[in-house]
């Protein structure tokens, strides 16, 4: 469900009207949902009521600090991937003890600062990096709490790049080598062997892979246990999908995946650890844009908008799929057919080929909707353009939560050398 209709004809986020976040804060501009974040958080924490359960919200779907703050109020931990998120986190007012710190390549720094923290656990997805997190732990006199991720080649994922759990993807210790590492990790004196982590990857519309990933890792906790390891967290990451629109088969609502869990880790003995991102902000936000010009082709119709590939880089990166409707609803008799593109110099910058839509013309407002999830997170200022504003609506309130960098603030984080000041025509930054 997402708090973005229509009511007398426009758009509404909640009880805002989209036209006039536009009017106030410009486009193109990421627009949020409170009620949206916080029923979806309460739906996936809600289904596994009776079990002990840790819910740590995948940051990197979307960072902004008040996203984290709504969330955390619902009670949600969170699972970070680099020493920023790890400080998002905690600015957001998220616990240390609800944290873990996943991804392949942390760095000493950041190992340091998470022990300093108190985090919850790290998943650790190599022996490299188990080493090295051992020799920090020491240096600081701590203990660092450690599951390793194992990969248990699973094929799983909407698409190839968001594949996580196969053997031949980066992540995570190789089946056949988890129990050595286990062995290994028992010795080192600073580290404490608390679980086991599994991720098989994002945007899973059904339930089997689930299963046999589920399945497969339940049967290696009972093995590290017949050798001695105590087990006593089980996180099997994220992954769950959302309906993006597209008349695609809609993923399992997480009543069933709750009803899978619970029914394959209920002898298990283990606090379960999830670490949803999409499910829960992916349909919690809109991008707004305003259309630039209607560009009429030999053999198609462009629709130019002021939004790029580097504000929503999803359909250039996975060719995923957003639906995008008019704010001021439109005609359904007067349909036209058009490519959505951006001003980006780029083929590549295309949100869609060949989609009908109401008929549009320059000046007016659309929406791209299932943004919220790694669409602000993922862009950049490429063509040298400032990263766009992020508005989080309440009700009938709205604030900006993340403001638009003019030029000069992009400009002011470059210099020049000092050889290059003496040129002619070259002027302070």
């Amino acid at each position: 469900m997402r708090h973005f209709d229509y009511v007398d004809g426009d758009m509404f986020a909640e009880e805002v009207p989209l036209a006039r976040i536009a009017a106030d804060v410009g486009t193109p501009v990421y627009v949020y949902s409170t009620a949206t974040f916080t029923r979806h958080y309460r739906v996936f924490a809600d289904s596994f009521e009776g079990i002990e359960a840790l819910i740590a919200y995948s940051v990197k779907a979307n960072s902004n600090i008040a996203v984290l703050a709504t969330l955390a109020a619902q009670g949600a931990g969170a699972d970070v991937v680099s020493g920023g998120e790890l400080k998002r986190a905690l600015v957001a007012g998220i616990p240390a003890e609800k944290i873990v710190f996943s991804g392949v390549g942390k760095t000493r720094i950041e190992m340091r600062e998470a022990l300093s923290a108190n985090i919850r656990v790290f998943n650790v997805e190599s022996i490299a990096e188990l080493r090295v997190l051992n020799e920090v732990a020491v240096e600081l006199g701590k203990t660092a709490p450690i599951a390793f991720r194992v990969n248990p080649d699973v094929t799983a994922g909407g698409h190839a790049k968001i594949s996580t759990g196969k053997k031949e993807n980066k992540f995570g210790i190789a089946w056949s080598q988890a129990e050595d590492a286990y062995a290994e990790a028992a010795n080192l004196p600073g580290i404490e062997i608390i679980g086991v982590d599994v991720h098989i990857g994002s945007q899973i519309s059904d339930l089997a892979p689930f299963d046999a990933a589920i399945t497969k890792v339940s049967g290696l906790i009972k093995r590290l246990r017949t050798a001695g390891h105590t087990i006593s967290t089980f996180d099997i990451g994220g992954g769950l999908g959302i309906p993006y629109g597209n008349n695609a088969a809609a993923p399992p609502p997480p009543s069933e995946y709750a009803a899978l869990v619970k029914r394959l880790t209920a002898d298990l003995n283990v606090e379960m650890i999830f670490e949803p991102g999409r499910m829960i902000a992916g349909n919690s936000g809109i991008l707004l844009s305003e259309v630039l010009y209607v560009k009429r082709g030999e053999d198609r119709d462009f629709l130019i908008i002021d939004a790029a590939m580097n504000d929503l880089l999803r359909p250039a990166l996975y060719d995923a799929y957003h639906d995008i409707e008019p704010v001021r609803q439109g005609d359904l008799d007067q349909m036209e057919t058009y490519d959505v593109v951006g001003p980006i110099c780029e083929s590549g910058d295309t949100f869609t080929k060949g989609r009908e839509m109401p008929k549009l013309e320059s000046g007016d407002l659309i929406v791209l909707h299932s943004a919220g999830a790694y669409g602000a997170a993922q862009a950049s200022q490429y063509n040298t353009r400032p990263l766009v504003p992020e508005v989080l609506v309440n009700g009938a309130e709205y604030a900006v939560i993340r403001s638009r960098p003019s030029v000069e603030d992009i400009l002011k984080t470059e210099s020049l050398p000092d050889w290059l000041t003496k040129h002619e025509n070259v002027t302070d930054i």
